[in-house]
Order: structure tokens, then C-alpha cells, then sequence
């Protein structure tokens, strides 16, 4: 039996990326370009193509497909915004392991968190901005 010890994973770069209410752990690892995501392959996680592909751009943007594998795990909001954590995860370590990657995945817009959130209803109100309907009399 082998000893924990020798079994230790070996982390190039930790990000944590955030997206609405989304929140994804992303541990990048010397590898051939598997991804995981809460225990599941990415396409089977992400059905849509658009999302799975999304997870994997940061990749592209530094040329470096193949070379890392990804451990993610992923809590909170919907689907869409769970990819884009990701993807924002992603992107944060890859500068973690190699800061020299900073420029491209800034310059395509990878490194900024989205700071898009849902309005809070206000009281008096229906929703966020919607009002209840005004009777004269």
C-alpha cells in the first residue's frame, strides 16, 4: 500500500473565480488536458458547447491547450454563471503558475471579474425597479 505521502498532488496554480453568485476553485496540475468539474468530465457537466468552451478559452488565449490539468468545484447560481466562474478561475491560475500570461488573458478581458449582480428589491416595490401599479382614485 502506498503512503499518502507519496501519493501528494501537486498544485502549479490555484484561482478562485466568481461570477453573480457563482463561485468555482480552480486547482491547475501538470497533466494532457483532462477537465474536471465537481468529479465530472466538462462536456458532461457543461451540456451546452458554448459553456464548456467558455471554461477552456484562457487556454487559448496563452496557447498553452493540453499542457495542465484542471480540478474545479464549483458552488452557487445557474449554469451560465458557474461556467464564467470558471473561466474567470481558470484565467487567475494560470498567472498564479507563470505571471508572464497576465498581459494576453488581460488584454482578452479574462482577468476581470464581472461585477454584474442582481438588483436588491426594495420595500414599497414589486421587484428591484418595478413599482406597483398607481390608482389615482
Amino acid at each position: 500500500m502506498a503512503n499518502k505521502k507519496d501519493s501528494k498532488v501537486v498544485n502549479l496554480g490555484v484561482g478562485v473565480g466568481r461570477r453573480k453568485t457563482a463561485v468555482a476553485r480552480v486547482y491547475l496540475r501538470e497533466g494532457n488536458g483532462k477537465i474536471t468539474v465537481n468529479g465530472k468530465d466538462v462536456n458532461e457537466y457543461f451540456v451546452d458547447v458554448l459553456n464548456a468552451s467558455l471554461v477552456s478559452q484562457p487556454f487559448k488565449v496563452t496557447e498553452t491547450e493540453g499542457k495542465y490539468d484542471l480540478v474545479i468545484t464549483v458552488t452557487g447560481g445557474g449554469i451560465n454563471g458557474q461556467a464564467a466562474a470558471c473561466r474567470h478561475g481558470v484565467a487567475r491560475a494560470l498567472v498564479n503558475s507563470d505571471e508572464s500570461f497576465k498581459s494576453a488573458l488581460h488584454t482578452a478581458g479574462l482577468m476581470t471579474r464581472d461585477p454584474r449582480m442582481v438588483e436588491r428589491k426594495k420595500y414599497g416595490q414589486r421587484k428591484a425597479r418595478r413599482h406597483f401599479q398607481f390608482s389615482k382614485r
